[in-house]
């Protein structure tokens, strides 16, 4: 990182090395439920819709920024494990709905679950006033980058 000045430089290389530890303890997470990267993004984009956890699948590829025709074969394949549902809403037989089922919500559930243990475990040396300040410095950092582009958290509407 040439040309940062150290205290950045140092910083930013934490970061990475952070980033990294938490990526290793997410596909973990992931191989240890039988979810691959994709399935748990979905399952994830549709448990972000809010109950009753239901989108179209335009709604849904756009969220995750994939070609409609890839999320067919991935839907595909999560209705095939039981972990969605594809269904026409009786208002308009026209459109379909995807779904979360419950074991979809549970293999969700259980990797966020882990992750959360995995997040708690880093930040675990740190007081609450050294909390607080790292939380206002990222929320400094994450309304910065959101500015510059997409909101960091899907799109709940």
């Amino acid at each position: 990182m040439p040309g940062l000045v150290p205290e950045l430089e140092g910083a930013v290389t934490r970061m990475q090395m952070l980033v990294r530890h938490l990526h290793g303890q997410k596909e973990a997470a992931l191989a240890r439920h039988g979810l691959k990267l994709w399935e748990y993004e979905i399952l994830w984009r549709l448990r972000s819709a809010g109950e009753p956890y239901r989108m179209t699948p335009t709604r849904l590829a756009r969220g995750l920024g994939i070609h409609p025709a890839t999320l067919t074969n991935r839907l595909d394949r999560l209705q095939s494990s039981g972990l969605i549902t594809r269904e026409h809403p009786p208002e308009d037989r026209r459109s379909l709905l995807v779904g979360l089922t419950p074991e979809g919500a549970e293999a969700w559930s259980a990797v966020i679950d882990e992750q959360r243990e995995a997040e708690a475990a880093l930040l675990a040396p740190l007081g609450e006033p050294e909390l607080e300040q790292l939380s206002a410095l990222l929320r400094t950092v994450a309304l910065a980058v959101e500015g510059d582009g997409p909101p960091l958290m899907p799109d709940v509407t």
